[in-house]
């Protein structure tokens, strides 16, 4: 019998005469994948689910198929990957008529959570803190240049000498925003049809770059809105004849974008604040410190998912706003976990490691899984950090110095017991392959630097 949520909305759907519905997942990547669907079809989903070649679970970002991976290959013939559609994600994309727009979940031939599904992964996670009695908040920040381009005319350049947007530094510049205010309003704008409003929004250092902060949710429903929004943020700018990435770094000449997230714990019956404790030390509750030190603790080994490509690691650079150990203090942007707030509303832990090139699924799976293990284990955060943390990494135990590259990531991660516990092995070997990949075709590339270095003089 079919949920009576699924025949409510058909019903809606028919007395608004839909006609086409659109649907997306993300991948490993965090990369959206969807189409189009009649209302027929849609309805015939909702009544008996449907799948997409299980290839789009096993590719890489250039549509290119792992050929290391257990779960999908040519040894497995591509089966369908079943899916049901999550209707509490419904959007009305406003550039395409108003029509509904929705999320999918992988899901096994038993109808249970895929286990290489990135969405499901977190709804685990969170599930594991609800069986806690706790609730999550979460509030990404993201960083991302604006470049005066279109995909063609990258390509054309070899992606070299590209406009930027806008010239020079101006960060937090009220000439940049009056200048553009046009495009700044139409952007909110859009951001508020899209489900996915902004908290704020400012030019950063550098030029043509964008910070925005997106409007604090519970962890599953903000990492949804983090997710549109990278993709709708790119396909808004190349409607305008301009291009917005969120690479890690695209540039060596300014620093990184991040993709920051703020975190916050709730007591899941009462809503009160679990992390402020009026009468401790900076008002942080012993269950703070511990889920902090279990960010410590299991930062290093949990990393690839936080950051996860080749150039991910060309930001993690001493003195360059990004961490590259796992260090905590209070109000200290040097760190790698940034305690704020002085109040029950205004108490959290900012993670500053995180890049704008992150899958927000898996970040905040990570991120929220490691702060758990420290919650149920107990464990106790080293001293805070006061002043510069990159002067002060040499005093810290070894096993919170980040790895530099990728490559030595996925080993750190593949040697962390605590990997397969928690997201269990099937995710973390398919993860471990389509890092290791990754790590594979980029050493499979003879680099600019490389001819330059070696050419004539070698």
């Amino acid at each position: 019998m079919m949920e009576k949520a699924y025949a409510d909305k058909i019903n809606q759907l028919k007395a608004e005469a839909v006609t086409w519905v659109k649907l997306a997942f993300t991948d490993i990547d965090g990369v959206h994948r969807g189409k189009y669907v009649n209302i027929e079809k849609f309805i015939s989903i909702l009544e008996k689910g449907a799948g997409f070649c299980d290839c789009v679970l096993g590719w890489d970002i250039n549509d290119q198929l792992y050929d290391n991976s257990e779960f999908t290959g040519w040894h497995t013939a591509f089966p369908d990957a079943k899916y049901r559609v999550d209707i509490s994600t419904e959007r009305r994309l406003p550039d395409e008529g108003g029509m509904p727009f929705y999320l999918v979940n992988f899901v096994n031939d038993n109808g249970e959570p895929h286990p290489i599904c990135p969405r499901s992964l977190l709804q685990g996670v969170v599930a594991k803190a609800k069986s806690m009695n706790i609730n999550i908040k979460l509030a990404f920040e993201y960083e991302f240049f604006v470049f005066d381009e279109t995909p063609d005319s990258i390509r054309a350049k070899n992606y070299r000498d590209l406009k930027h947007l806008t010239p020079g530094n101006f960060g937090y510049s009220l000439l940049r925003t009056n200048t553009h205010s046009e495009l700044y309003h139409d952007f909110l704008h859009y951001c508020e049809q899209m489900n996915f409003s902004l908290e704020g929004i400012h030019c950063e250092t550098g030029p043509g770059v964008w910070e925005a902060a997106l409007l604090y949710d519970d962890a599953l429903a903000m990492s949804d809105k983090a997710s549109l929004f990278k993709t709708f943020c790119k396909s808004f700018f190349q409607k305008k004849n301009l291009m917005a990435t969120f690479m890690a770094k695209c540039s060596m000449d300014y620093p990184g974008q991040s993709g920051h997230i703020h975190q916050s714990l709730l007591d899941a019956t009462t809503g009160e604040s679990l992390f402020y404790d009026e009468s401790a030390d900076h008002q942080m509750s012993p269950l703070m410190q511990h889920y902090i030190a279990g960010q410590q603790q299991y930062l290093s080994a949990f990393l690839p998912m936080c950051a996860p490509t080749i150039n991910s690691y060309t930001r993690l650079v001493k003195g360059f706003w990004a961490p590259t150990a796992a260090t905590w203090g209070i109000e200290n942007r040097t760190t790698a976990l940034r305690v704020i707030g002085d109040s029950a509303a205004s108490m959290r832990v900012e993670f500053r490691l995180g890049a704008a090139d992150a899958n927000p699924y898996l970040a905040a799976a990570a991120i929220i899984s490691a702060g758990l293990l420290g919650i149920e284990n107990g464990l106790q955060p080293t001293a805070a950090i006061k002043g510069n943390a990159y002067e002060q990494e040499h005093s810290l135990p070894g096993n919170l110095q980040l790895a530099s590259n990728l490559r030595d990531a996925v080993r750190d991660f593949k040697a962390c017991a605590e990997v397969e516990q928690v997201f269990g092995p099937q995710f973390s070997q398919h993860f471990i392959a389509s890092r290791l990949w990754e790590v594979r075709e980029y050493e499979k590339q003879v680099t600019d630097w490389q001819l330059q270095r070696y050419f004539e003089i070698i």
